[in-house]
């Protein structure tokens, strides 16, 4: 590998943006604005205004998305999913597995469920 091409990797790797790059796809696919420049100049506003502290991050999960996610992992309507599941979820939302609760016996109620996907969606804004 040449010099030139180790530095751009790096580069990329640095600012994290192979990452950055794939939410600001995901968050045009899922909304589809009619003028795609103007949105993605606001998700990245809102990116900045969240890591100043004076707004949100954008999301691509709401309230009723989190609820209905939490529906199809607990199928048989328990009211509560394993961490196995929670963990399979985040890592599906693209999300980090870091710090969850772990164990057979775990037991994950649906507000558990929305308040760590919150929390891990707003860790993987912070870092841009």
């Amino acid at each position: 590998m040449a010099a030139r091409e180790r530095q751009c990797r790096e580069y990329l790797r640095r600012h994290r943006l192979p990452e950055l790059l794939h939410r600001l796809g995901a968050l045009l696919l899922h909304h589809r604005p009619e003028n795609p420049r103007e949105f993605l100049i606001q998700v990245l506003e809102r990116v900045k205004a969240g890591k100043r502290g004076v707004g949100e991050y954008p999301n691509l999960m709401d309230e009723e998305n989190l609820v209905a996610m939490f529906g199809l992992l607990d199928v048989v309507g328990q009211g509560h999913i394993g961490a196995a599941q929670q963990r399979e979820a985040l890592k599906t939302l693209g999300l980090s597995t870091e710090d969850l609760q772990s164990g057979d016996d775990v037991k994950i109620t649906l507000d558990v469920f929305k308040e760590e996907v919150k929390k891990k969606m707003l860790e993987s804004w912070a870092v841009y």
